[in-house]
């Protein structure tokens, strides 16, 4: 077995508050949420479902602050006491983790896992860990595409203080989203590069360059502030005119270090949440998103759990159903 979920219901999401006593509707998530492991079933028919995954090893190779392979249960711990609302049902399907500090066999489990659930219909957040998460969650959603005969351009929406585009081998926390342009390269896929919230002062001019070298298309923190979300909008709305798939994925660092200081690399300046709501909200429209995940929670150095409390909050948001 290369993954772990939970066979106890109340150890799924450990928020414990019931409101039965009072009238109307009080569920909260805990109190929907169930266990999902093997073998699984043919269909989800469009159920809500996350996945952890238990890895910081790239943010280790990439010398950033450790202890985001702690972030699963703490962001699960932040769902669980939030109200179900719309959401009737929400399955836990467990932790891939990373043993002996290998990080491409992580990677690749959780690609396997990933496309599994995806070829079931299910509507799936994964939870981080580093962002290293992110190449194994492209190649989940490119085995789900394959498998499933779906041909088209993927867009990968990054948000982001970094670009994520070293070139050095073995992969890390800095190199994933130029492993999947390797990988689409190598394998005729056709992919695009979006990212949105770059610091100027967290890339060097040598990754900007290898930014522009990749065609990467990119807006920078200081364009994307509330005051100019009409312009935001008009750019990610042409973003996904022309791609038929949508992967997104949020690097926590990219809001401010006041709204997310549990990161490996805090941000001084950042982009708001209503920012990011209002991008998550842009992509759940489309239509085209296929797969989300939430990267770089450090419970280690979280306030308040203030970063897990956020990073639950826009799962909530992308698993309520339409």
């Amino acid at each position: 077995m290369n993954f772990t979920y939970h066979n106890d219901k109340s150890n799924i999401f450990l928020g414990r508050r019931v409101d039965s006593s009072e009238r109307g509707d009080t569920c909260r998530l805990h109190q929907i949420a169930q266990p999902l492991g093997d073998p699984l079933p043919d269909s989800l028919n469009g159920q809500a479902v996350v996945l952890g995954f238990c890895c910081d090893e790239g943010v280790n190779r990439n010398h950033g602050r450790m202890g985001a392979r702690q972030a699963p249960d703490h962001v699960r711990r932040a769902l669980a006491g939030l109200p179900a609302h719309k959401l009737q049902r929400l399955y836990d399907a467990g932790d891939i983790g990373c043993d002996d500090n290998n990080l491409e066999l992580a990677q690749s489990r959780l690609a396997n896992r990933i496309g599994t659930l995806l070829n079931t219909s299910s509507r799936l957040a994964v939870i981080g860990g580093g962002h290293e998460i992110a190449y194994g969650s492209y190649l989940g959603l490119d085995q789900h595409l394959q498998a499933t005969a779906q041909p088209g351009t993927v867009l990968v929406l990054n948000l982001d203080a970094h670009f994520d585009l070293r070139t050095s081998r073995p992969g890390s926390s800095g190199t994933p989203f130029d492993q999947v342009l390797e990988h689409a390269t190598q394998h005729g896929r056709s992919v695009r590069y979006c990212c949105l919230g770059v610091s100027l002062l967290s890339n060097t001019p040598a990754l900007f360059e290898r930014a522009r070298e990749l065609g990467v298309t990119y807006l920078e923190d200081t364009q994307m502030q509330e005051s100019q979300l009409p312009q935001i909008r008009q750019f990610v709305a042409a973003q996904l005119q022309e791609v038929s798939h949508l992967y997104l994925t949020i690097d926590m660092d990219v809001l401010p270090a006041w709204q997310a200081p549990g990161v490996s690399a805090p941000a001084a300046y950042g982009v708001s949440l209503s920012v990011i709501e209002a991008i998550l909200g842009m992509a759940q429209e489309s239509g085209k998103l296929r797969l989300l995940d939430i990267a770089e929670v450090n419970p280690e150095y979280d306030h308040d759990g203030l970063t897990a409390k956020t990073a639950a909050r826009l799962i909530w948001r992308y698993l309520q159903p339409a």
